[in-house]
């Protein structure tokens, strides 16, 4: 790699020109690229954005002759501080050059003054993306699915013989948000979290989230408001013959096996006449359990599946 006449581009091995990222790189970008594939696509893609210093990130472009070809990003999450989050994507006709991998050189040298010490990257199964991450020494920490549950995929719950009891709850309660919080930072021991009661309002229960409501399944058996066994939050207005998006959790002091069980019946509730679509780790352990156990049956699909390696 060499440097240009210009401080700002740099000469690639391959001959393209790297600069920053510029207003209008994303439109010029998507005539190369094309439509996203599917969601989490379209989510990587907005990582591309102008560099910043709060929030950190470095964003990169690639041209050739002029035309943008492909991008980079490398950036420090709020919630996560060990490893820093890195996307790239070259359009068809230029990858196996090497750009990718000269794209992350050189933000990876923009990022030796960072605090975080590790990389992270997410990408679909079996896709160019993997390849690469793979060569380039990247190790599988992670799978995450999006699910999609059948309607009366589950047998409801008896919930008066059982002591249970399903209640709204508001998505700007400081109930809600604390345990949500909580259960964040549980299921995400693999890259520590650092949600807090004000980043899960940010972040996942306030209404530019498009959160729209909650439910949550308490035990009620004493009397009282009980506690929570279980929550869910909608990301989807109106109930039609759409899959719900929704956020499922539990608990955290519960043990597996009771997560495992209220998770059973609160899903059995959601999805008793519409299907609800949700997002499962591998380190979700007891709603992994039960939603496998209805992809095995039919009673469920995945609606994508991706992984996300670390260095």
């Amino acid at each position: 790699m060499s440097t240009t006449e210009d401080t700002d581009r740099l000469t690639l091995e391959s001959g393209l020109t790297v600069r920053p990222w510029a207003e209008g790189d994303d439109l010029a970008l998507l005539e190369v690229w094309g439509d996203p594939e599917n969601a989490m696509h379209h989510q990587d893609r907005a990582l591309l954005r102008p560099s910043s210093n709060d929030p950190w990130s470095r964003c990169i472009v690639a041209e050739d002759q002029g035309v943008p070809v492909a991008a980079a990003t490398i950036l420090r999450s709020s919630l996560h501080p060990d490893r820093l989050s890195f996307y790239a994507e070259v359009a068809p006709d230029h990858r196996r050059r090497g750009v990718a991998a000269e794209m992350l050189a050189i933000l990876e040298a923009e990022a030796s003054n960072c605090s975080a010490t590790g990389l992270k990257a997410r990408c679909a199964k079996r896709s160019a993306a993997q390849c690469f991450l793979k060569d380039n020494g990247f190790t599988k920490i992670q799978t995450t699915r999006r699910v999609i549950v059948q309607p009366g995929a589950l047998r409801l719950p008896d919930l008066e013989r059982t002591g249970l009891d399903l209640q709204e709850i508001a998505t700007g309660s400081v109930e809600l948000s604390r345990l949500v919080a909580d259960y964040y930072n549980a299921v995400h021991d693999w890259d520590r979290a650092e949600m807090t009661v004000g980043k899960a309002q940010q972040l996942l229960l306030g209404d530019a989230t498009g959160a729209t409501g909650a439910v949550a399944l308490r035990d009620v058996s004493e009397g009282g408001d009980g506690a929570v066994l279980a929550f869910a939050v909608s990301y989807t207005p109106a109930r039609t013959e759409d899959p719900a998006d929704v956020l499922v959790g539990w608990n955290p002091e519960l043990d597996a096996a009771e997560a495992e069980q209220h998770i059973r019946s609160l899903l059995a509730l959601l999805a008793a006449r519409h299907p609800v679509e949700l997002e499962v780790d591998d380190s979700m352990a007891p709603l992994k359990t039960v939603t496998d156990e209805l992809i095995a049956s039919g009673d469920a699909e995945i609606d994508f599946e991706a992984f996300i390696y670390a260095r």
